[in-house]
């Protein structure tokens, strides 16, 4: 796979472009990358991302950015932010002829796309037209790479013979995605000093082997700030400990869960343990949780939510987001306000609160045991407590003092996250939690979403932790329909 990552003399903005020049690019592996409108769409700064090389955008991919710039949302604003890059780019040169844009040499060029006899697709079609400027590149005889995030427009171009690939600057390995705990097998000594000790340094598990939870990788045992690790006596497996690095210290600390329910609930599994390890831990500010449907993601990040605001009183208010992203086809407009139609987008998250403030949280509520759930949870709603929100108007805005959990955070890109995240307020806590499996946006996959590059890139840091749930426990019919559907 091609390596988009070449950032090296590489702008991060678009108002610090350099003068243009002219001259051949350094060296002799000088590629021509055509770029697709959709990945302008998804980052803006795609066509400063290639180095050395030079970036042709068809005149099509314009024609079809003119059609975005109007959105309020993320594509309409990427589409803006390129157009305004190519603008000030055709300050300094023709953009038809190129433009070099950096001291390695990469040009950034718009192409028209003429009339071909031997191509044999229909260009009276925009996708077409883009495709044979790529032909046009490929037939001449350069080193043409046809760079899209349509899987069928990359099975095209491979058609006509031309190099396809996806944008993968902002990839992350999903296979290898941090899981947030490993586990290693240690003599039965070292888990017993952990907890006769109550930490545990990480010198003394030098020399020992650790494994993905899987078991398919081998890993080193790194001070990861936050990290669990899963020890497992050599000689009997039943014998075992649960290990939380503490950050800054190089040693680890004992996890035995909360000893009592947190809002009626309990960890089923030892990754529900973690999780709510890092959940009600107010040092850590922000925590991902990534599994299946039905490993309890947001039902554990809503009664940690819940526990924080309503009985300690930690923070002024749970607030609980996800994007409007439907599944199938959208039924159209909703009816009403603003609440009454975000009431349909937030049902999931209704059914989790009700639930919890059914009889399993009623000994946390001082409320009279004859008000119903939904009663409850109509009383926090309308004194604030429990806030309720879309992820369509946070821009701009600060978030201090609050449990915040943002749900589904798979169909958010890399750019959204980061929307979202630099909102956070002073003494604030998020939570994202999501399937990167399971994603609804057409735009995004289990490498390029939003919360899999949060994942990755908040690894280690000391007020972050991530724990990736993979047990089913809703119910043994949604585990056996998770095991053989």
């Amino acid at each position: 796979m091609l390596n988009h990552d070449r950032t090296d003399g590489v702008t991060e903005g678009f108002g610090h472009t350099a003068p243009a020049r002219t001259g051949p690019a350094r060296g002799t592996a000088r590629k021509h990358f055509v770029l697709d409108t959709n990945v302008l769409l998804h980052n803006a700064q795609s066509i400063f991302k290639f180095a050395e090389h030079e970036v042709v955008i068809p005149l099509a991919v314009i024609e079809e950015l003119d059609t975005f710039k109007k959105n309020n949302d993320e594509r309409g604003r990427n589409a803006r932010q390129v157009t305004r890059a190519l603008d000030r780019l055709r300050a300094q040169g023709a953009l038809f002829e190129g433009v070099v844009w950096n001291e390695q040499g990469g040009s950034i060029r718009v192409a028209r796309c003429g009339a071909h006899a031997d191509f044999s697709l229909d260009l009276d079609k925009a996708d077409n037209r883009i495709l044979g400027v790529a032909h046009d590149l490929h037939t001449s005889g350069k080193r043409t790479v046809f760079i899209s995030k349509d899987i069928n427009a990359r099975v095209k171009s491979d058609a006509l013979g031309i190099p396809a690939e996806d944008f993968e600057h902002d990839h992350i390995a999903a296979d290898f995605l941090h899981a947030g705990y490993v586990v290693a097998k240690v003599p039965g000594e070292i888990i017993d000093e952990l907890y006769d000790e109550r930490q545990l340094r990480i010198e003394r598990l030098e020399g020992f082997e650790a494994r993905t939870p899987d078991g398919a990788h081998a890993l080193a045992i790194e001070p990861v700030a936050n990290q669990f690790i899963m020890l497992v006596d050599e000689l009997d497996e039943h014998h075992t400990g649960l290990a939380r690095i503490l950050a800054d210290t190089g040693a680890a600390i004992p996890v035995t869960g909360p000893r009592k329910p947190v809002y009626g609930i309990m960890g089923r599994n030892v990754q529900q343990t973690m999780a709510l390890e890092l959940l009600l831990d107010d040092d850590v500010k922000i925590v991902t949780l990534t599994g299946p449907a039905g490993t309890g993601k947001t039902l554990l990040a809503i009664a940690a939510g819940l526990h924080k605001t309503i009985k300690e009183e930690r923070f002024d208010k749970l607030l609980t987001a996800r994007p409007i992203m439907p599944l199938g086809r959208d039924i159209g407009y909703l009816p009403g306000d603003k609440d009454e139609k975000l009431s349909m987008w937030m049902q999931p998250i209704f059914d989790n609160i009700t639930y919890l403030l059914s009889t399993r949280g009623s000994h946390v509520d001082e409320r009279p045991e004859s008000r119903t759930a939904e009663q409850r949870l109509d009383q926090l709603m309308a004194t604030g407590r429990v806030v309720m929100e879309p992820l369509t108007y946070i821009r701009g805005r600060s978030i201090p003092h609050q449990f915040m959990i943002v749900d589904e955070a798979q169909n958010l890109s890399p750019h959204e996250i980061k929307t979202i995240v630099s909102r956070v307020g002073d003494g604030t806590k998020i939570v994202l939690c999501g399937d990167i499996l399971q994603i609804d946006n057409p735009y995004l996959d289990a490498q390029s979403n939003g919360l899999a590059h949060a994942i990755e890139r908040f690894k280690g840091q000391r007020i972050a932790g991530h724990v990736s749930l993979s047990k089913t426990e809703r119910s043994n019919l949604a585990s056996l329909a998770a095991e053989i559907l």
